[in-house]
């Protein structure tokens, strides 16, 4: 069946867009499914780069078609900023790109709600952007979805029940009448916006499916972020995993048979939480100014780590990869040696695999292997011969400990920085 998934198996940020942005040219539709306007995803080819925050990936193929699903929480102001900025560089999004109706609206209370959670440090180290309070609001039965907030008779009356029941917090920032008016200002010229996008999105994709056309669904964030399985309370407000695609979409799971997950060379995190592989001193501080790790939303620095393969392993699990693609090898070469973390130990006692509980997880040491590394300029190579043999070594180790193929390899943020090991069974 013609549906593949990309998420990214670790804290996210792994380089996920560039591959969505690459298998998009053979897909029909690429669908986005959980999060919001907090997942930044940059492509760059033909020496531009764009930074995408809700639009699908796959938009900068000329021939694909996108949908924003109703798993995704949409700010119509950040929606139309992007569409803007796509449409001002040249890429055509009328009639290319849909939204779900029932997709949930981030309005302006929500983004206070965020950064008042968030003062004097007692968050979880948020972007801000109101995607927690508005998940909350979906699961408190208090949310707007796109076709009521573009109903004129059903909005204001749901506006005010929301508005009421979050009045104890908000009314700490300002008065609610405020809050109310500046919704409304925008709300005529942005209801005129969305309009031509909605489309009953899950008809369209049961349609292409099938038709036998190829689909591709995008994850947003990373594995280790999923409300469910990542370092909790240290997470997204939605599940990050592959089975999320199908609820997060409209299709039902039997139609999803590959996925693939993507990983760094090592590994990244933004915001507070438990990081196992953590590096400090000039080792991470190389790596995160030589991979430019800093945020594509936030612009804050990327908390560096080795490659932690206890991690690795739980994510490919909950997600059910079945193959995996690496990104920023690139970014190590020239680092002698390398270190991979291959287990824990939790109170002097070796364990292999990831722990449910938070004070484990703050409390386990990585149990390393070293490798001698290797070095030049591996952004030019573009086959796998052309890598040298401690990459090579290196890529072929993670993938044996791994036990899933790796038919990919990146080296840069360009296109054609992507070393294809393997195209066959991707698609299943």
């Amino acid at each position: 069946m013609p549906a593949l998934v990309v998420v990214g198996v670790q804290w996210g940020d792994e380089g996920k867009g560039k591959i969505v942005d690459l298998l998009s040219a053979q897909a029909r539709l690429v669908v986005r499914f959980q999060g919001g306007d907090n997942a930044g995803h940059t492509v760059v080819f033909g020496g531009k780069k764009f930074a995408l925050h809700l639009a699908p990936s796959g938009i900068l193929q000329p021939r694909a078609q996108v949908v924003i699903g109703n798993g995704v929480v949409v700010n119509p102001l950040s929606l139309r900023e992007e569409v803007r900025m796509l449409e001002s560089r040249g890429v055509r999004t009328k009639g290319r790109l849909f939204l779900s109706p029932a997709a949930h609206v981030i309005l302006p209370h929500h983004r206070l709600l965020d950064a008042l959670r968030e003062e004097g440090g007692r968050g979880i180290g948020t972007t801000k952007k109101g995607i927690g309070p508005c998940y909350e609001d979906k699961v408190a039965r208090i949310g707007i979805r796109v076709a009521d907030y573009l109903d004129p008779k059903a909005f204001p009356e749901l506006l005010d029940t929301a508005l009421s029941v979050r009045s104890h917090e908000l009314q700490r920032v300002k008065p609610l009448r405020e809050i109310r008016a500046e919704v409304m200002r925008d709300w005529a010229a942005l209801r005129r916006f969305l309009a031509p996008f909605v489309v009953d999105t899950a008809g369209m994709l049961e349609a292409e499916l099938k038709a036998g056309r190829r689909v591709l669904f995008e994850g947003a964030q990373g594995a280790m972020l999923d409300l469910d399985y990542g370092t909790y309370p240290f997470v997204t407000s939605s599940n990050t995993h592959a089975g999320s695609a199908a609820a997060g979409s409209g299709v039902g799971p039997t139609w999803i048979r590959s996925v693939l997950g993507i990983t760094k060379a090592y590994t990244t995190r933004v915001g507070r939480g438990p990081f196992p592989t953590e590096l400090f001193g000039t080792v991470g501080n190389y790596i995160r100014e030589t991979g430019h790790e800093y945020g594509t939303t936030t612009g804050r620095p990327r908390r560096i780590g080795w490659l932690d393969l206890v991690q690795l392993r739980w994510a490919l699990r909950i997600n059910g990869a079945t193959a995996i693609g690496m990104m920023k090898l690139d970014t190590l070469t020239n680092i002698h040696p390398l270190k991979v973390c291959t287990a824990y130990k939790l109170r002097g006692k070796a364990i292999r695999d990831w722990p449910y509980s938070r004070r484990e997880l703050f409390d386990v040491e990585p149990v390393y292997e070293t490798f001698p590394g290797f070095s030049g300029d591996l952004t030019k190579a573009r086959r796998w011969s052309d890598l040298p043999k401690g990459a090579r070594d290196y890529v072929a180790w993670v993938e044996k400990q791994l036990g899933v193929p790796m038919p990919l390899v990146s080296v840069g943020q360009d296109r054609k920085q992507t070393i294809w090991r393997s195209r066959t069974g991707l698609w299943g």
